[in-house]
């Protein structure tokens, strides 16, 4: 075989596919269903609920190529990305897994056969490692594989065992090693040379044959299985006959991207950066792709880090225009066949690396500027003080690994300690960020109930009305037997009518009734599996195992799903019109309008949204049917249905499509929600505002149905009123309105000629009011006719006019005084027109006065004590 990345990659999968294992895609770097995790950093991340079994799977047999992102907590390489050989923010993981099926014997001879047989390694190169208690894998290692006891080399330590948790499922690793030959320097595994270069693991095989318990004890699981990862990038290098992952086909053509643009050819130093630049713009991309976008906390602070340290170095290589979204076309050549992501949001990863990158220049040479003065003031061997770390983070926006990376260039460290005392209150917001509800009770209450109810059926799709039981009442997150008058409870029946809030579509209400009582029902939540009820009896005593009769609201019902059937429309003429780029960030579905945020740079233009009206109008007219299918998630992704970021789907998924007679299909997304039965049911459709919601992403409400008639009535009845009051016709209003906008326009310019004409005669009339006081000419004048914006201007013009001096104007207009004081730059350094306003405001009943030292202003409500304001600044001029 040739040994491209790409095509490592497709013989390891298709080698897997041959031996009866399923190809799954690569989950997102997000992990969909583990809020432990910040990102997904091994292949087993998406079968981790497989592994504990808490979920089923539906084959025994998988195999994946798992994008992999190390860049904070337990796994951060990012210090070390571009000055080592094999240290990677986003990598990519090769594995083969068995739920339950073969074990070690297969395990160890898929591995052996792949890389020997299909990858043509030479087995004089390879040894292994097994888990010094797992003689059965090492008994079979020698069986299979040949390989002398001198090459299988028994481990003691944890490096060799491998566990989920404190408890949960463990067991025993074996680890495939790459001798790179003597000239390289090191020694094998276990030995005390071991963190040398010479012996590379390429595949760790992970053998689960344990439960771990609370105790320390361990239980054989009733059906051991096998998790494995290979590092595709240390594997290419191995294939490609190169030492350093830098070197492999791949990071070359963006290394070779990045010397091209920067005009910055690869030496010892400038290579480091052009490394790092390569490798963070892989983990940059890859996060933009899977919906992260910079920020200042949680997932989207990690990117900005990444990202911000890349432009560091873009900066130290003397680039000064922005250079790394210049690399994104090379990347989605060489990736964009096996990760499509990055083809469909190429636009918005190059914009938003491109509009961070302009962001970050505008602070960088200012903190840059900050820590070279303060590594200039430190001992040969003192650290940079936390403080000054903290400052550069907080001010210039430097993450601490920047900071770190620049000290280390400069052969420095850091007092982390120090930076860490400042910043705990910052990481104690973080950490609250990811954790749960905080609320011990409640959540164990649900948990309770979930666990013992299991599914709750959902009848709403085709009914509106039905007859269930009552299965759980919960009152202040407390089970309780029943529910009386005036009280409100959560109450859980076996099947439902009411849709629970989820997907964006706000929950039902509507009515319970049972023989003798009545209840309304407020909202409707959902609870994973559980949709929850939340209620307020209005007669009678509801209780556990009572027969109930639910009943929604209809009428709120069908809006929403008007709404919700419009928001589908709107997405896809998005992504039509602006680029398909375009990815839903949040919605809101409720009976009187729709929210929808999307990743999008920049604002959505009058003209493209008058462009995207007309589009969901036009389909809304052509009454396309709306229709639902359940099929398999491989199923909807291969009819291209869009799903929600970060939404976690099961085997299963519903699919709510929008096409005409001709089979010719508009819109096609997964969805849980509620829909009209044909687009016509909508009726209309209107855009009312289009706002930025933060960077990157752009917020538009909308409304549908009777709401967007309701709102055409509205602008109908202003423009009714408007012509009425101006006694014109509605069709020539925009004329006359117009014509009053030119007509108010030159009234301004008269006013304002008129102002400079008035200004020019009070300068004459104002400089006859002056005094000389310590050899400085003083010109004061109270003028009771001025209006006060107008008093800045003319103490500007006398300024100019007298060359040096102090200016008093002060005017009563609308009997409220209101002083300007101006000072003339050459004599600033004795006289303060600040502090002089201070003392008069004083005097004038107001507060504060301020400006600058050249010019203030202030005023109060005394304007009878104008000529004391005045003399009290000419005393403390002549006091000076």
């Amino acid at each position: 075989m040739t040994n491209s990345t790409n095509e490592i990659r497709r013989a390891f999968l298709d080698y897997f596919t041959s031996n009866g294992h399923h190809e799954l895609s690569s989950s997102p770097l997000i992990p969909q269903d583990d809020p432990t995790l910040l990102f997904t950093n091994a292949g087993m991340v998406q079968f981790k609920n497989i592994f504990t079994g808490k979920e089923n799977s539906k084959f025994n047999r998988a195999t994946t190529s798992q994008k992999c992102l190390r860049a904070g907590g337990k796994h951060n390489d990012l210090e070390n990305v571009g000055y080592t050989a094999r240290h990677h923010t986003f990598f990519e993981m090769l594995g083969n897994f068995s739920f339950g099926d073969y074990f070690k014997d297969l395990a160890i001879e898929y591995a052996w056969n792949l890389v020997t047989k299909i990858y043509g390694l030479d087995p004089k190169k390879l040894l292994v490692t097994v888990y010094s208690e797992d003689e059965e894998a090492n008994n079979l290692w020698k069986k299979i594989s040949g390989l002398p006891e001198s090459r299988i080399i028994k481990i003691a330590t944890s490096d060799n065992f491998w566990s989920m948790g404190d408890t949960g499922p463990c067991g025993p690793c074996s680890e495939i090693f790459y001798d790179h030959g003597p000239k390289i320097d090191g020694g094998v595994p276990g030995s005390e040379n071991e963190d040398g270069d010479r012996f590379i693991e390429i595949w760790n095989l992970v053998f689960m044959q344990y439960e771990m318990l609370s105790n320390g004890n361990r239980n054989n699981l009733p059906k051991p299985s096998i998790d494995t990862g290979m590092g595709l990038e240390r594997m290419a290098a191995v294939l490609q006959g190169v030492h350093n992952n830098y070197e492999i086909d791949l990071f070359q053509e963006l290394i070779n991207t990045s010397i091209e643009y920067s005009g910055v050819e690869a030496n010892d130093e400038s290579l480091i950066s052009h490394r790092v630049i390569s490798d963070h713009l892989r983990a940059s991309a890859f996060l933009i792709a899977d919906g992260v976008l910079p920020s200042n906390e949680g997932r989207g602070y990690v990117l900005r880090r990444i990202m911000r340290r890349a432009m560091r170095h873009v900066h130290k290589l003397g680039i000064k225009d922005p250079h790394m979204f210049r690399l994104v076309n090379s990347l989605s050549n060489q990736m964009g066949e096996s990760f499509t992501e990055l083809n469909r949001a190429k636009l918005l990863i190059e914009t938003t690396l491109k509009d961070e990158e302009i962001k970050f220049r505008e602070t960088l040479e200012r903190g840059l500027g900050l820590l070279d003065q303060s590594i200039n003031k430190l001992n040969n061997s003192e650290k940079l003080p936390g403080e000054v770390a903290f400052k550069l983070y907080d001010t210039y926006g430097f993450p601490i690994d920047l900071t770190a990376d620049i000290l280390r260039g400069k052969g420095r460290d850091l007092d982390y300690k120090g930076f860490e005392e400042s910043m705990n209150l910052q990481k104690e917001t973080a950490r609250q960020a990811w954790s749960g509800t905080g609320d011990q009770e409640a959540d164990s209450t649900w948990i309770d109930i979930k666990e013992r109810e299991g599914n709750v059926k959902f009848l709403g799709y085709e009914i509106t009305q039905t007859n269930s039981k009552v299965t759980s009442i919960v009152i202040n997150n407390k089970e309780k037997n029943e529910v009386k008058v005036g009280e409100e409870a959560k109450v859980i029946t076996r099947e439902s009518t009411f849709y629970g809030e989820s997907g964006g579509q706000l929950g039902d209400t509507g009515k319970i009734k049972w023989k003798n009582g009545e209840a309304i029902v407020l909202d409707t939540k959902k609870f994973e599996t559980l949709i929850v009820h939340i209620i307020k009896v209005v007669k009678g005593v509801l209780k556990i195992n009572d027969d109930v009769s639910l009943s929604i609201d209809i009428d709120r019902r069908n809006s929403l799903k008007v709404h919700h059937s419009a928001t589908h429309l709107l997405h896809e003429a998005l992504r039509r019109n602006l680029g398909e780029h375009i990815t839903q960030k949040g919605s809101l579905v409720a009976p009187d309008k729709l929210r929808f945020d999307i990743s999008h740079n920049k604002p959505i233009s009058n003209k493209e949204v008058g462009i995207i009206e007309k589009e969901i109008n036009s389909k809304i007219r052509e009454n396309f049917e709306v229709f639902t299918e359940i099929m398999s998630i491989d199923e909807a992704q291969k009819i291209g249905a869009l799903a929600l970021f970060g939404e976690k789907y099961g085997d299963e998924v519903r699919v709510v499509k929008m096409q005409n007679n001709d089979n010719d299909k508009y819109s096609i997304e997964l969805c849980g929600g509620t829909h009209v039965n044909r687009t016509g049911d909508i009726g209309l459709f209107k855009i009312i505002s289009e706002s930025a919601l933060g960077a990157g992403i752009r917020r538009i409400e909308a409304v549908a149905g009777q709401a967007a008639i309701e709102v055409f009535q509205n602008y109908n009845n202003v423009i009714s009123e408007i012509s009425s009051e101006m006694r014109v016709s509605s069709e020539i209003l925009k004329e006359r309105v117009s014509s009053l906008i030119s007509d108010k326009k030159a009234l301004e310019k008269k006013l304002v000629d008129l102002n400079k004409k008035i200004n020019t005669s009070n300068i004459s009339d104002v400089k006859t009011n002056n005094d000389v006081i310590n050899n400085i000419k003083v010109i004061s004048k109270v003028l009771d006719s001025m209006p006060p914006k107008e008093l800045k201007g003319l103490v500007d013009e006398i300024k100019k006019d007298i060359v040096s001096g102090i200016v008093i104007i002060i005017s009563t207009f609308d009997k409220k005084a209101s002083l300007v004081v101006g000072v003339t730059e050459d004599i600033t350094n004795k006289y303060d027109a600040v502090e002089f306003t201070k003392a008069a405001v004083e005097l004038l009943g107001g507060k504060g006065g301020g400006g600058r030292p050249d010019m203030a202003q202030g005023g109060g409500p005394k304007y009878q004590k104008t000529e004391d304001a005045i003399n009290q600044i000419k005393k403390i001029i002549k006091s000076k």
